[in-house]
């Protein structure tokens, strides 16, 4: 039987197991497991679920085994900032807090003192877009309440790290969801320890960095026997951030990868390039941009823009209201739709509004556009604003980079969206390529394939199915 090379791929609201194969240059992949992933409010916090997310991930790879797949390692990805704390003695000393939660609410401006020159500074080094979902500021509230899991932790592992040290009981922090907290130096790729002395946490809590293709350590024997697994497994680090496990699925024909931009397109859009070395520039901090690592040590140097968050809060809307609200029946009537307002998506008033389709309607009232008067018209309005927006990223990009973007490629489930591409398209004026939709759980698979020696690189694979 084939290599299988399972990816374990946690998102906020689901995760899942996902089993890759390689034949004569073709991935073949399968969903193996699926399973719910709700936060949890207790007391005055928002968390994870982690006890019932590892037995989850447990269930999934106990499936794998009795499907038969011959298993030649794993890999887990997940989002970003988040993290969990351990004791000497390897105890997790309590469930991971959610990025949503409102413990780091005005902590940023607390932190700098609203000091221009002092941010200008911060990005020079870290190069990420201050935020207050960061881990530097999860941690910073955890310091100001006197957390007594700071007194007793004896290391900080993120989410992917956390799982895998279950698996393990080797504890690692991976480069890439590293590079998500703010406390990492972009260009040496390691911990930045004047800015966590500054934040007055104890140092011993950042362990190695590892870069994505390393062994994290064997499946414990006892996690093995638990599954069914009689064999030796290795769990590798992959690019452990979900975006950058996708981004290196991306397929390009192009030597210089920094002239092919990609989109992670999602609930969240996230634009931008792979470099060799961040761009660490007071333009490119006033821009928006932020540096987060990448599988084989580049920088993800990207936007975060919202992407079809307003779409489906719409449809949402829609569905309750009755009605036919399903995407082949709203597309094709927003195709010929000739609507021409653009909204702002990253406006505030899109971010939770009580009702979408009257945000909207007042946005296009206040700024003198066109109302739209049906769902198609709605549709049509969203999806040329993205556009708009895309092209707008695109645009700093190419002021920032010494060469201008010739290719954007479209990876997610929203590359699925051909009105969207098709608009995107015709913003830009570059070809716009869709595709893979199945990328973060492409790009774990092709790390730990690359890792096992099964292939030398990502252009090794022409197809996937």
């Amino acid at each position: 039987m084939m290599n299988t090379y399972l990816a374990v791929d946690f998102g906020g609201g689901s995760g899942r197991v996902m089993a890759g194969s390689i034949c004569q240059g073709a991935l073949k992949l399968e969903e193996v497991y699926r399973f719910p992933n709700h936060q949890v409010r207790m007391g005055n916090h928002v968390y994870w679920d982690f006890l019932a997310l590892f037995e989850e991930m447990k269930n999934g790879l106990r499936q794998a085994v009795r499907k038969g797949y011959h298993i030649k390692s794993i890999g887990i990805d997940t989002w970003g900032v988040d993290f969990g704390l351990i004791d000497r003695n390897g105890n997790l000393l309590g469930n991971p807090v959610c990025y949503r939660d409102s413990r780091t609410d005005g902590l940023p401006e607390k932190f700098f003192d609203i000091e221009t020159n002092a941010l200008s500074q911060h990005y020079s080094t870290v190069g990420i877009q201050v935020m207050a979902i960061n881990t530097l500021f999860q941690l910073y509230s955890m310091k100001m309440r006197n957390d007594v899991q700071l007194e007793v932790a004896d290391r900080l592992l993120f989410m992917p790290d956390l799982f895998s040290y279950f698996l393990t009981g080797v504890a690692n922090n991976e480069y890439c969801i590293a590079s998500t907290s703010e406390l990492l130096d972009a260009c040496s790729r390691n911990w930045n320890s004047d800015l966590i002395r500054r934040l007055g946490v104890p140092e011993h809590l950042f362990g190695d960095i590892i870069m994505p293709g390393s062994v994290r350590g064997k499946l414990k024997k006892e996690i093995a026997e638990e599954i069914g697994l009689k064999e030796e497994v290795d769990v590798i680090a992959v690019g452990s951030h979900d975006t950058a496990s996708a981004v290196f699925a991306v397929p390009t024909a192009k030597a210089d990868r920094s002239r092919c931009a990609f989109l992670s397109s999602g609930t969240w859009s996230l634009l931008g390039v792979e470099l060799d070395e961040p761009i660490l520039t007071e333009e490119a901090r006033l821009s928006g941009f932020t540096n987060e690592g990448g599988v084989g040590g580049k920088i993800r140097f990207l936007q975060n823009i919202t992407g079809l968050w307003i779409l489906q809060r719409l449809i949402a809307q829609w569905k309750e209201q009755g009605g036919e609200c399903a995407y082949d029946v709203l597309l094709p009537a927003a195709e010929y739709e000739e609507i021409s307002s653009v909204i702002d998506v990253d406006d505030k008033r899109f971010q939770n509004p009580a009702d979408m389709e009257v945000a909207i309607a007042d946005y296009c009232r206040e700024h003198q556009l066109p109302v739209p008067a049906t769902r198609g018209e709605y549709v049509r309005c969203v999806l040329q604003s993205l556009a708009q927006r895309y092209k707008q990223a695109i645009d700093k990009l190419n002021v920032l980079l010494p060469a201008p973007v010739e290719q954007l490629n479209i990876i997610g489930g929203g590359c699925r969206n051909a009105l969207l591409n098709k608009l995107t398209e015709n913003a830009l004026g570059i070809p716009v390529v869709a595709g893979p939709v199945e990328a973060t759980a492409i790009g774990n698979i092709l790390v730990q394939a690359i890792a096992k020696g099964e292939i030398s690189s990502r252009e090794e694979i022409k197809e996937y199915s």
